[in-house]
């Protein structure tokens, strides 16, 4: 055990550094959660001081300026504007949070992976791919508040990936379930996906492990949502609170937004679908007439282009079919919502949004690769982890992409 010690150990370090690295800015102006958790120490929902000009989406209402981050994303926050306040940091270091929240989900992913316990070199390679091999490494790295929720949302899914699939318990399965949607809500949605994964284990451990069991379905299942229920009760009242309506998340409310031609059919619209479609499959980089010659857009891409190595999710085979068909559910699930939002992304490398799918790629490719890499597999892994550390170096260091 202690000879394997090592390579988590250093895989979180390299992954800590190469993000750390990869943004020489910090992120910390665009500090919108850090400013309302520090505003929740005080015993307020909102700041009562008006907002700089770049924090844009703060939402004034009454004598408050408000932000549309759910209840989730500004608890997150917390313990870093105790941090603050005990003056042990400055600035919002959203540098910092994505470097580690990059770390944190090589961490739980190298765990996964010894699921089949497949040679070293496939559970790296496959373990590094989402972190620095899809456009999850350039994103993250940004370091604003929205990045470091999606990162938040990324590493809390693979948490409670580990504690249903590997070490076994509800509870902490759960509160990471509930971390990841109270930074992306979207993800609530996957919460059948997950009861069945439970039932999946409570079956599988009452088959195979002799004894009684430690686990029953409903008492696992109870265990699960007692974090997600508390948190969503807690959301819906820092809604009502806010906006006198537990289910205004205040998105609409940010000021000119509704203005914006892409929400001409509201925050959310299925005719916003073949547009996100369009910039998250097929949407190619610019081309320049001098260096660098090929520049991402800024504003979408495909993914396919970014991270060639995606082309393996559609290899056949699974070692469990039903997981690998479990995972397809949610990245369908979340996909679709993700297209019915009338902006694609913003200010982006390829397509942000789809970080949170990135747990879920992980293990279809680890359910249907085989046990060692092939060269042909190598290729493409490096190709997609150079291909997006130069779009970090060109997003985030040089001004040859601008907004």
């Amino acid at each position: 055990m202690k000879s394997k010690l090592p390579i988590p150990l250093l895989l979180a370090a390299s992954v800590f550094a190469l993000y750390y690295a990869a943004n020489p800015e910090g992120g910390g102006p665009h500090d919108y959660t850090l400013r309302i958790a520090s505003a929740l120490l005080d015993g307020r929902l909102g700041t009562t001081e008006p907002p700089p000009s770049w924090l844009s989406e703060m939402i004034p209402a009454g004598s408050r300026y408000y932000s549309a981050f759910p209840l989730g994303s500004v608890l997150t926050m917390v313990p870093v504007a105790l941090l603050q306040r005990g003056q042990l940091i400055g600035a919002f270091p959203g540098v910092v949070l994505a470097a580690g929240l990059g770390a944190a989900s090589a961490l739980f992913l190298w765990a996964i992976s010894n699921k089949h316990q497949g040679s070293p070199r496939r559970r790296l390679i496959l373990t590094l791919f989402p972190v620095l091999g899809t456009w999850m490494w350039a994103n993250l790295a940004f370091g604003g508040a929205w990045h470091v929720a999606l990162g938040v949302a990324v590493a809390a899914q693979c948490g409670a990936l580990y504690f249903v699939l590997c070490r076994f318990d509800p509870f902490w399965a759960g509160f990471f379930f509930a971390l990841a949607f109270g930074n992306r809500t979207e993800i609530v949605l996957l919460a059948p996906v997950f009861y069945y994964l439970l039932y999946r284990r409570v079956r599988t451990d009452l088959r195979e492990e002799p004894g009684p069991p430690r686990w029953s379905f409903w008492p696992a299942a109870s265990a699960f949502s007692l974090p997600p229920l508390v948190l969503g009760l807690a959301t819906l009242a820092y809604n009502q609170a806010r906006f006198d309506s537990p289910l205004d998340f205040g998105y609409a409310r940010i000021p000119g937004v509704l203005e914006e031609p892409w929400y001409k059919h509201g925050i959310f619209s299925v005719h916003a679908i073949p547009n996100n479609a369009k910039e998250m499959l097929l949407t190619p980089w610019r081309r320049l007439p001098t260096f660098p010659y090929l520049v991402p857009t800024g504003f979408g891409g495909s993914i396919f282009l970014s991270s060639p190595f995606l082309i393996f999710l559609f290899r056949g085979g699974s070692k469990d079919p039903a997981l690998t068909r479990l995972a397809w559910t949610a990245i369908l699930a979340l996909t679709l919502v993700l297209w019915c939002h009338g902006n694609p992304g913003g200010w982006q490398f390829s397509y942000r949004y789809a970080m949170v799918l990135l747990p879920w790629i992980f293990l279809i490719l680890l359910e249907n690769s085989p046990g060692t890499i092939s060269r042909f597999e190598l290729v493409l892994f490096v190709v997609s982890v150079a291909v997006n550390g130069y779009g970090a170096w060109l997003f985030l260091r040089t001004g040859y992409v601008k907004p």
